[in-house]
């Protein structure tokens, strides 16, 4: 009998598995970071392993020691003059295409390499397709001499927040910044809210993603439907 966790599991294998068919021979790919993109990694290894000529920029150090690991060949951003292609997961996704991501603290490295990438594919488990944005809280990245004001200024609008700890200590993302967890449940308008929170000094990124995906991979039963943002 198959419980919650392996049918999440049998959907991440699934829809990550399902990604690597749109990497073709010679393309630069973006890689993202998290559980459903591992197996989009391990597709990709066993292509490689067979002749696919790739190279791959990675979005976190984790990312990037998987891809070692696999024989994935690397490339800094500062090395390519474009990405044709990244898949990466996400937290949350709207029928508006609007994400947030940021769960496994990447948020900063997969917002630069998205946005250098001629297409943006995100692969998810059914569970991250939600009709509205903010019960995963937002990640937010803050340089670490300011988080104490920061957080001090989201309370006193209102909004609920934490900072994110790991199991010893202050969670640190591969910047050296910290990550602020808000709920956003009661926002209504992303881009201004958005707006508002980068131009707070000491902010360094959101997990909001808001026009950034083309084409979402998500379960369909025991098969996969894709999603196509239109132009």
């Amino acid at each position: 009998m198959f419980n919650d966790t392996d049918i999440v599991l049998a959907e991440k294998r699934l829809v990550g598995e399902k990604a690597a068919d749109f990497i073709k021979e010679g393309m630069i790919v973006g890689l993202g970071t998290g559980s459903t993109v591992y197996y989009t990694m391990q597709k990709l290894g066993r292509m490689v392993k067979e002749g696919l000529n790739i190279s791959a920029v990675s979005t976190s150090l984790s990312t990037s020691t998987l891809a070692k690991e696999l024989g994935i060949p690397l490339k800094s951003l500062n090395e390519v003059s474009r990405i044709d292609i990244t898949i990466d997961g996400a937290d949350e996704v709207d029928y508006m295409f609007r994400g947030i991501k940021g769960g496994g603290g990447a948020l900063l490295f997969e917002k630069i390499v998205a946005y250098y990438s001629d297409q943006n594919i995100w692969v998810i488990d059914s569970g991250k397709y939600v009709s509205k944005l903010g019960k995963f809280p937002l990640p937010v990245e803050v340089i670490p001499m300011g988080y104490i004001q920061f957080l001090k200024k989201m309370q006193e609008n209102n909004y609920k927040c934490v900072l994110r700890k790991n199991e010893k200590d202050i969670f640190k993302t591969d910047s050296g910044n910290v990550i602020i967890d808000v709920n956003i449940e009661k926002v209504t308008d992303y881009q201004e809210f958005n707006h508002w929170l980068l131009n707070i000094p000491g902010v360094v990124e959101t997990g909001l993603f808001l026009d950034v995906v083309d084409k979402i991979i998500m379960p369909d039963k025991n098969d996969v439907k894709i999603l196509i943002k239109d132009k």
